[in-house]
C-alpha cells in the first residue's frame, strides 16, 4: 500500500511540473477566458452529473469561448451560435478529427469506424462510401417498408395494451433494435441468440463500460497502470462485439455466395479487400461501422421519442394542435405513411423544439484540434478538444425568446433547420463531422412520433398531472430520461 501511495505522490509531482512547464511554453498566447482550476485536476471538480449545465453556467461568467483543462487535457467549450459557426464551418478543417479515447479505442476498434475516427484519407473514403452507398436516397427509400411494418407492429403492441399503463421507453426502445438490425443486419437478432446476457444487454455493456469516467483519458501518463481496472472490461467487451460480429460477416458471406445482396453489411462487404474498388476496408473497419450504425440506431430514435412524447405530454394543448395537423393531412381511417411527413409542418416544428431543449447528446462528440489555431484572437493549442455544448446553445437567450419554454410555434416562418446550416440548431453537428445518418434518423423519429399521436389519445397513470411528470436527465453518450416514461394509450383511429 505504501508503494502505491509513494507511486501516486511522484506521479502527482511529475505532473505537475510537466503543467507548469507546459503553461510557460504558452505565455505571450492569448487563451480563452476560463475559471482558475487546480493543480492537477483542473477543472474536473467543477463537473457534476450533467456536465452540459454546469458548462452552461460557467460559460454564463467566462463567456462562449471559455478554456478548461481537464487533468492534462485542455478544452475548449463552445456555448454559442457564433462560437460554433466559427469552430464547425470558418475553422472547421482544423478541428476535424478526434481525440483517442481509451474506451473507444479498445472497444470500437481502434477507433475505425465513422464516429470516433481520426480524420485523414482512410476516414475521407469511408466517409464517402457510406454517404454514396449506405445513405444514400435510394438506399433509404429501399427500406420504407420495413420501416412501416416496425412501427405497425409496435401500434399493433400498444393496442393490445387496451387503457392499461405500458412502458412506452422499453416499447420504442426494442422496436428501434429490431428495426436497426433489419437494416444493418438484414434481420432481427433477440436474446435467444445469445448464450449468456441476451441482445440489448450485449450493446448496453458496451455502452457503459464507454460511458464510465476514465483517469486515463485526462492523465494519458497513467494510463498502462490502469488505476480503474477498466481496461479488462473493455477488452472483454470487444471479444464479444467481435464474436458476433463474425458470425454476422459469415452469414453474410454465405449469402452473397447465393446472389443474395439486401443490407447494408452485403454493400461493406463488398468493398472489403477488393484492390478495384475505388473506397476499400478491411475486415476491422467493415466490424467498426457495424457497431457505430448499430449504437447510434438503437438509441437516437427512442431517446428522441422519449423525449418528444413527455412535452407533448406535459402540454395537452400542443398534442390536441399535432393531432389536429395529423387528422386533417391523413384523416382518421388509416395510419401515417412515409409519404405523409413532407406535409406535416407542426410536427417539424415539434421535433425541433424537441432537439433544442433535448439534444440527444448535449455535448456532441468532441473535435481535436489538428494544430495551432487562433480564433476570434484566442490561441487554440494543437491536440485541445473542442465540446460544443449543443444544450446550452438551445438555452441562449441571444439566439431564442424564453428558451426554458416548450414552444414549437417560435419555429413559425423560421427558415431554421437541424441540417448543420443553422448554428443556433446542431443536434446532428455540422461541418466535416455532421452526421452521415442525419437523414434517415429524421425519417425514423417522424414517423414514430407522428404514428404515435396520431393512433392513440395518451394520458399518465396514476392521476399524474402534466406538470408533475418527472423530466429528470440522465447524463450519458446520449441523455435520457432517468426514470421511463409510462403512459397509457387509447386507441382513436376509425379502424
Amino acid at each position: 500500500m505504501a508503494s502505491t501511495w509513494t507511486m501516486l505522490a511522484l506521479f502527482a509531482l511529475a505532473a505537475y511540473i510537466l503543467q507548469a512547464t507546459i503553461r510557460k511554453k504558452k505565455n505571450g498566447r492569448r487563451l480563452p477566458p476560463g475559471p482558475r482550476g487546480l493543480p492537477i485536476l483542473g477543472h474536473l471538480h467543477m463537473l457534476g452529473r450533467f456536465p452540459h449545465r454546469d458548462l452552461h453556467q460557467l460559460a454564463k461568467k467566462h463567456g462562449p469561448i471559455m478554456y478548461m483543462r481537464f487533468g492534462f487535457v485542455p478544452n475548449i467549450v463552445i456555448s454559442s451560435p457564433e462560437a460554433a459557426k466559427q469552430f464547425l464551418k470558418t475553422h472547421d478543417h482544423v478541428f476535424a478529427s478526434r481525440p483517442v479515447i481509451q474506451a473507444v479505442k479498445y472497444v470500437a476498434f481502434e477507433q475505425k469506424g465513422l464516429l470516433f475516427g481520426e480524420y485523414g484519407p482512410a476516414w475521407r473514403s469511408m466517409r464517402k462510401l457510406c454517404a454514396l452507398e449506405l445513405f444514400s436516397n435510394a438506399k433509404i427509400n429501399s427500406f420504407k417498408s420495413m420501416r412501416e411494418e416496425e412501427v405497425g407492429l409496435l401500434i399493433q403492441s400498444l393496442k393490445q395494451v387496451d387503457g392499461g399503463a405500458v412502458d412506452v421507453s422499453a416499447k420504442v426502445s426494442s422496436m428501434s433494435v429490431e428495426m436497426t438490425c433489419r437494416m444493418v443486419f438484414g434481420k432481427r437478432y433477440t436474446d435467444e441468440d445469445f448464450d449468456e446476457k441476451g441482445f440489448q444487454s450485449m450493446i448496453q455493456e458496451g455502452m457503459d463500460v464507454s460511458s464510465t469516467p476514465n483517469i486515463a483519458d485526462y492523465f494519458p501518463y497513467v494510463g498502462a497502470l490502469d488505476l480503474q481496472g477498466l481496461k479488462p472490461r473493455m477488452k472483454a467487451q470487444n471479444k464479444v462485439y467481435d464474436a458476433f460480429f463474425e458470425k454476422i460477416i459469415d452469414e453474410h458471406a454465405q449469402a452473397r455466395d447465393q446472389g443474395k445482396t439486401k443490407d447494408f453489411v452485403d454493400i461493406l462487404l463488398a468493398y472489403m479487400g477488393s484492390e478495384d474498388a475505388e473506397y476499400p476496408i478491411d475486415r476491422s473497419r467493415v466490424k467498426a461501422i457495424m457497431l457505430d450504425m448499430l449504437v447510434a440506431g438503437m438509441d437516437t430514435p427512442t431517446t428522441t421519442i422519449e423525449w418528444g412524447l413527455s412535452e407533448l405530454l406535459r402540454d395537452p394543448p400542443v398534442m390536441k394542435k399535432l393531432q389536429k395537423e395529423l387528422d386533417e393531412v391523413v384523416g382518421m381511417d388509416r395510419m401515417v405513411e412515409e409519404s405523409d411527413l413532407e406535409n406535416l409542418e407542426y410536427l417539424d416544428m415539434v421535433l425541433k423544439e424537441t432537439f433544442r431543449l433535448h439534444p440527444v447528446a448535449p455535448l456532441l462528440l468532441p473535435h481535436e484540434s489538428m494544430e495551432d489555431c487562433t480564433v476570434n484572437g484566442f490561441h487554440i493549442p494543437k491536440k485541445s478538444r473542442i465540446t460544443i455544448n449543443v444544450w446550452a446553445i438551445g438555452q441562449d437567450p441571444n439566439a431564442w425568446t424564453d428558451p426554458e419554454k416548450f414552444f414549437p410555434e417560435r419555429f413559425v416562418g423560421s427558415s431554421i433547420d437541424v441540417k448543420g446550416q443553422d448554428y443556433q440548431l446542431l443536434p446532428f453537428g455540422s461541418g466535416r463531422r455532421h452526421c452521415p445518418g442525419m437523414q434517415l434518423g429524421l425519417i425514423v423519429v417522424r414517423l414514430l412520433l407522428a404514428q404515435l399521436v396520431h393512433c392513440f389519445d395518451w394520458e399518465l397513470p396514476n392521476n399524474i398531472l402534466p406538470n408533475e411528470l418527472d423530466m429528470t436527465e440522465l447524463f450519458g453518450h446520449v441523455t435520457t430520461r432517468a426514470n421511463h416514461l409510462v403512459a397509457i394509450p387509447k386507441y382513436r383511429l376509425h379502424k
